[in-house]
């Protein structure tokens, strides 16, 4: 599975259908490189990173996606309104 590539689809609001067309490729094909089922040959790897307009190592690194940073209690930006601390 690619969360980066993804991730990158949801950011640019491209379907996957949509980048199958694109791609000249069947959705099926689409769907199984995205659920990393399929390994994608280098020319496509190459093809949807100019695209998505993306770093292709990025879009098919298997890593997990990082969740954000929540900044702890009392740091700057973590202020909490009265109703938040009255619960």
């Amino acid at each position: 599975m690619y969360p980066n590539l993804k991730a990158a689809l949801v950011a640019k609001g491209i379907r996957q259908v949509d980048l199958a067309l694109a791609l000249h490729i069947d959705e099926t094909q689409m769907s199984r490189v995205l659920n990393g089922r399929r390994q994608a040959s280098p020319g496509l790897r190459r093809r949807i990173a100019e695209i998505l307009n993306a770093n292709e190592k990025w879009l098919f690194s298997q890593a997990k996606r990082i969740p954000p940073l929540v900044a702890p209690p009392g740091s700057v930006g973590a202020e909490t309104s009265s109703a938040q601390r009255a619960r």
